[in-house]
């Protein structure tokens, strides 16, 4: 595939996507497809947007990036990061307890009181179908209890340059939970180094056996992850009313390693539609720039 030297391309791909800054490039080829930017920021349906490339450090589109919101369950990637950094065995057994029941929302689960599962189990949960006793759970059995597993996120958050993020709990059912979008894109690239939680977070469906013969199937919360056409590394979905519907990913779109972060999204389908919209403009960005190239 068609790969333009980097400083080309960061500028150019960053005015196609609507940098308004760069109308320098008004008369070029690829100052064609800077109406792509304007309509992708009219057809975002996320209040907050962030769409960058990780391989040249460029920011390709952005939306209210700097914006300090909460981030409901994309809080599980650090939960997952400090599980898995803490080195503590994942075939431990967990016990689902009265603790891990969520009173703040009264948000439903599967995983009644008692039920005993591994610490991979649990993370695995966690990540792909977003369960939150699971994810309490995790932090529980964390040595020093729920208090030091706190520290720890936050703690990680700060040694990963998460300037502006705080956590005060693992599930992300909390409003006090915040980041911006490029915290959240140290996040996910720190979370990327791990294969488990690649694994798990991409896991598209999974059958756990819950004891006493109940054996239930999870699904994903990103349907996109079931998709060919996609090629995700990372992902986690998230939502709460404070919070709208969020979606981070770190997907490969035109041969680059994309970091897509989007919050506060309305609609149950919005953040998915707003995916595969910045996907068909990054894309659409790399022909442009491809035909500017050859002088087409």
């Amino acid at each position: 595939m068609f790969r333009l030297p980097a400083p080309l391309s960061r500028v150019a791909l960053h005015c196609l996507l609507g940098a308004a800054a760069l109308t320098a490039l008004a008369t070029s080829p690829g100052a064609r497809a800077e109406s792509g930017g304007a309509a992708l920021e009219a057809a975002l349906r996320s209040e907050v947007a962030l769409v960058f490339d990780l391989d040249e450090e460029a920011v390709l589109y952005e939306k209210n990036s700097d914006d300090l919101r909460p981030i409901a369950s994309i809080s599980k990637l650090m939960t997952a990061l400090v599980v898995v950094e803490s080195g503590l065995p994942m075939d431990e057994v967990l016990t689902i307890s009265d603790d891990d029941i969520d009173r703040m929302r009264n948000s439903r689960s599967r995983l009644a009181v008692g039920t005993r599962l591994t610490r991979g189990e649990m993370l695995h949960l966690a990540l792909m179908s977003s369960e939150n006793r699971a994810a309490h759970a995790l932090g529980r059995h964390f040595p020093g209890g729920m208090p030091a597993f706190v520290r720890a996120m936050n703690d990680k958050a700060r040694a990963l340059g998460m300037r502006h993020s705080r956590f005060v709990e693992p599930t992300g059912l909390s409003s006090e939970n915040v980041a911006t979008s490029r915290d959240l894109v140290k996040l996910l690239r720190a979370a990327s180094r791990h294969p488990l939680i690649r694994d798990y977070a991409t896991d598209d469906t999974e059958v756990f056996d819950l004891g006493r013969g109940r054996r239930l199937t999870y699904n994903n919360t990103n349907r996109l992850v079931k998709r060919d056409d996609w090629e995700i590394l990372i992902s986690k979905t998230g939502f709460i009313n404070e919070a709208g519907r969020c979606l981070v990913m770190l997907t490969r779109i035109d041969a680059r390693d994309v970091a897509i972060v989007l919050l506060n999204s309305s609609g149950s389908y919005s953040r998915i539609g707003d995916a595969v919209r910045i996907r068909k403009l990054v894309e659409t960005a790399g022909q442009t720039l491809a035909l500017a190239a050859t002088g087409s």
